[in-house]
């Protein structure tokens, strides 16, 4: 199992933050491997990804989720084994911290070299950053779901 751990700070509010992450369909305009995304329903999504070259489809769960704090997930089906979760901190009234964790499993040899020169961990980080300037360059998030899903 691989874990990544990447932080970013990002000039909007923490709720700012926290809400544009909670439209799962609008992430293909920020993470560069995702291709589509469709929320199920308020706790499951299904995904469709491009990774070197390879495309893949699964399911996940959200397992925790509390606005402005927290969002929780592991997938369910599919190929690609993963969980992770994403956390939300006030800095100021006007910014916020963005922390990533996720652990995965690699598959095969491309992912199993990729994950042991830090691959992974180089794509989320430019994923923030994508995430960063998508959401500086808006403002305003594109929609929200404040619902709770206890762990």
């Amino acid at each position: 199992m691989v874990q990544i751990i990447e932080t970013i700070d990002v000039d909007v509010p923490v709720r700012t933050a926290y809400d544009q992450w909670t439209q799962f369909e609008s992430f293909p305009n920020f993470l560069d491997e995702v291709e589509s995304i469709t929320q199920l329903d308020e706790t499951h999504t299904h995904w469709k990804v491009k990774v070197g070259g390879a495309e893949r489809e699964f399911d996940a769960e959200i397992t925790e989720q509390h606005p402005d704090e927290r969002v929780a997930w592991h997938s369910v089906g599919g190929e690609t084994h993963h969980a992770g979760v994403v956390t939300f901190h006030k800095l100021t009234d006007t910014s916020a911290r963005v922390t990533v964790q996720i652990d995965w499993e690699p598959e095969g040899l491309l992912e199993k070299v990729g994950s042991f020169i830090g691959a992974g961990s180089h794509a989320v980080k430019k994923d923030l950053k994508n995430f960063k300037e998508f959401i500086e360059a808006r403002g305003v998030e594109t929609g929200a779901w404040r619902g709770d899903v206890p762990a």
